[in-house]
């Protein structure tokens, strides 16, 4: 991703874990990686929607790629995707969902995998290699 160094790729990635280490991480290798201009940080499922309901009417204050963490207390990933689900075709064309997790149980990774909103399945932590990736398939539009 040495391109990357260069120019930035997305606009905005939005993060949405319980965890403060994992959110540090991730808002760090993606502004190290230039992967994006901006990363909003949402610590729940239900202020992740919330901000997303915001910006209904603002699709390019959307964000290009949402970062969902499958384990969190309240809301799970499952359940914000199931909300996420009932959200204007606007909303669910701008963002892509990859979902994040800790876990190597098959079923999260079927379960995830299975549901049409999610386009990844990602071990955390995030690294330059799983942000490479998806800036390989999923080319910018700068």
């Amino acid at each position: 991703m040495e391109a990357a160094s260069q120019k930035t790729f997305y606009k905005k990635v939005l993060v949405v874990d319980d965890n403060p280490t994992d959110r540090f991480i991730a808002k760090k290798m993606i502004e190290k990686c230039s992967f994006a201009q901006e990363t909003i940080l949402c610590e729940s499922a239900q202020q992740a929607l919330e901000y997303l309901r915001a910006l209904e009417d603002e699709p390019d204050a959307l964000p290009n790629f949402i970062f969902l963490d499958i384990s969190m207390p309240g809301m799970d990933g499952y359940e914000f995707l199931e909300q996420y689900a009932t959200f204007p075709e606007v909303i669910k064309a701008k963002c892509i969902i990859l979902m994040l997790t800790t876990s190597l149980h098959p079923d999260d990774i079927e379960r995830a995998q299975s549901n049409p909103l999610v386009i990844r399945f990602i071990n955390k932590p995030i690294s330059r290699d799983k942000l490479e990736m998806i800036s390989n398939d999923f080319p910018a539009e700068n």
